[in-house]
């Protein structure tokens, strides 16, 4: 039963969101072999200036072994 949290910048239009839900979706159907009915999808709207303490610090430094993907930036060097 995969539930999968998307966090993002704010701006994206419903439609764009609709047709992320929908990809993301099919994926997990194809890789994982889950049903449609097991999947959920949330999306948070992080915006960017509250980015790096509420997503980059929590999700991705302090969770760095469960990245499957690694981000090409971080916000804490200039």
């Amino acid at each position: 039963m995969p539930h999968i949290i998307v966090k993002m910048y704010p701006g994206r239009t419903q439609a764009q969101k609709e047709a992320m839900r929908d990809a993301i979706t099919e994926v997990i159907q194809t890789t994982l072999g889950a049903p449609d009915h097991a999947i959920s999808i949330a999306v948070e709207e992080i915006s960017p200036e509250l980015w790096p303490e509420q997503v980059y610090k929590p999700d991705i430094i302090d969770k760095e072994e469960t990245l499957i993907k690694k981000p090409g930036y971080n916000p804490f060097e200039k």
